[in-house]
This record gives structure tokens, C-alpha cells and sequence, in this order.
């Protein structure tokens, strides 16, 4: 049984969110903020944290900078926040996806899920028998599953879990055409409803993250009506 800790001020996130992962087979641990959770942090990791960005006494950016200092337990941001500064600074502190809220609790569940699998390879403690996680190489791209690694011409890149696969989806057949419903059956479970517009914002911010280390990236091809398809360069 997998311990996730959930920090959030909001008392109705922390008893809704902890039934629902419980219900899951989930061990839950709730704090009401930063430093309470890196309190108890300090005498024992949980598997998995999921923390607010906003809290009292300790916020959600200090509380994953002290934990990077010690540990690499699977970080997840809630956040309410539009400000995209806020997301760019968490991932390259060492967080490793991000739920806007208000959120799907499925959807949350899903990315726990995703992220204690990866784990689990990582560790030894889950086999990889199909290869799914050893590093690709596309042209200039490298995606490395084990470390949540992309690289775009040696340059380094940070993405969330969903853009992670959407990425790895694309590039694993380059010149090949997927369509939304693929791609949303690779980033979300199938009890997961999510619309077209959703995969269309990931691969939105996706292609602005790597053109923030080349404005010239185009790999990414839309293909109006169908999908998406990645180019190798």
C-alpha cells in the first residue's frame, strides 16, 4: 500500500481528495500546511506527496525545495494559480507534474498512479520487460522515461507527466499520424473523460516550452481535423 501525503489549507480538499484515494487503496496522510507536512516529513517519507502551492507557515515551493534535498519521492503541485512563471519554476525545482484546480479526483488518481509506476521501474521494484523505458533519441530530441528527462539539442527541457507522453507517443513513430483519441488514451485513463480542446492545450504549451530553447522548433506538425504528427528533424 502506497502512502501519499496531501498538503493543502483547504479543508475540503484534504477530506475529499483523502476518501477518494483511499478508496483507491491508498494510504493517506493529511497536513494543513508546509511545515507540519515537513515535520512529520522528516522522521518519515511518504511514497508520494501532493502539495498546494499556497499555504500558511511554509508554501508548496519551499516545502519541495527542502524535500529535493533529501529525497526524489514523486512530487505533484495543486495548484490555482494561472501563472505559468509558477509551473516553469516548480518543474525545474524537482516537481514532477502539476493539477490545476479545480480538478478531476480521477484525473489526480491517474497521475499517482503514473508517477508511483515510474517509480517502481526506476527502483528495481517493477520490471520493464517491453523496454518502455530506455532513452529515445529522434534527430535532435532525447527522452529519457527513467529520469523525466527531454532534452531538445542538448538543451534541457521541463514538462509535466502528460506532456511527457504525449511527447514520447508522438516521437516513438515519427512521420506517423495520431489522432486525439489516441493521444487522450495515452495521457489519461479510459474513465477519464477529457475533449479535444484539452490535448490541444497540452500540445500547446508543449511546443512553447520547447521553443523557449529553439524558437525555430517545429517538429510538432497539426494536422487539422485529424491529429498530430511529429516530424523528426
Amino acid at each position: 500500500m502506497s502512502k501519499i501525503a496531501l498538503v493543502d489549507d483547504d479543508r475540503n480538499i484534504l477530506t475529499s481528495v483523502s476518501m477518494t484515494l483511499e478508496a483507491e487503496g491508498f494510504e493517506v496522510e493529511t497536513y494543513n500546511d508546509g511545515q507540519s507536512a515537513f515535520d512529520a516529513f522528516s522522521k518519515r517519507l511518504p511514497d508520494m506527496a501532493v502539495l498546494d502551492i499556497k499555504m500558511p507557515r511554509m508554501d508548496g515551493m519551499d516545502l519541495l525545495q527542502r524535500l529535493r534535498q533529501r529525497s526524489s519521492i514523486p512530487v505533484i503541485f495543486l495548484t490555482s494559480k494561472d501563472d505559468e512563471i509558477d509551473e516553469v519554476l516548480g518543474l525545474r525545482m524537482g516537481a514532477d507534474d502539476y493539477v490545476k484546480k479545480p480538478f478531476s479526483q480521477r484525473l489526480l488518481v491517474e497521475r499517482i498512479r503514473a508517477l508511483l509506476r515510474r517509480q517502481q521501474v526506476l527502483s528495481g521494484e517493477a520490471p520493464d520487460p517491453e523496454g518502455e523505458h530506455k532513452v529515445m533519441v529522434r534527430g535532435h530530441l532525447t527522452m529519457d522515461p527513467l529520469r523525466h528527462a527531454v532534452t531538445w539539442k542538448g538543451k534541457d527541457v521541463s514538462l509535466t507527466v502528460t506532456e511527457f507522453l504525449l511527447l514520447q507517443a508522438l516521437a516513438q513513430r515519427p512521420g506517423f499520424v495520431k489522432s486525439r483519441d489516441q493521444l487522450m488514451d495515452v495521457a489519461y485513463d479510459d474513465q477519464v473523460y477529457v475533449d479535444d480542446r484539452t490535448i490541444d492545450s497540452h500540445i500547446k504549451r508543449l511546443r512553447k516550452k520547447m521553443r523557449a530553447v529553439d524558437e525555430n522548433f517545429s517538429a510538432i506538425e497539426t494536422l487539422y481535423g485529424i491529429g498530430y504528427r511529429y516530424n523528426e528533424e
